[in-house]
């Protein structure tokens, strides 16, 4: 269980939140991107994997 806990993921937020949805927008939030291009490291759990997953068009994720 702590190797699960362990993992973590890049997280950079590559397209506008300019126009998006309020639900979009408020995902990046949650996962804390601020700006185009800021990147973050974000525990890798279901929740996170679930805003990863809706707003996937706006960002690049990496392992690690």
């Amino acid at each position: 269980m702590s190797a699960v806990a362990n993992k973590k993921l890049k997280v950079t937020l590559c397209k506008s939140l300019n126009g998006r949805l309020e639900a979009h927008q408020a995902c990046a939030r949650g996962l804390g991107l601020r700006r185009m291009w800021h990147t973050v490291e974000v525990a890798d759990s279901a929740e996170v994997r679930g805003m990863i997953n809706k707003i996937a068009y706006m960002l690049r994720v990496q392992e690690g």
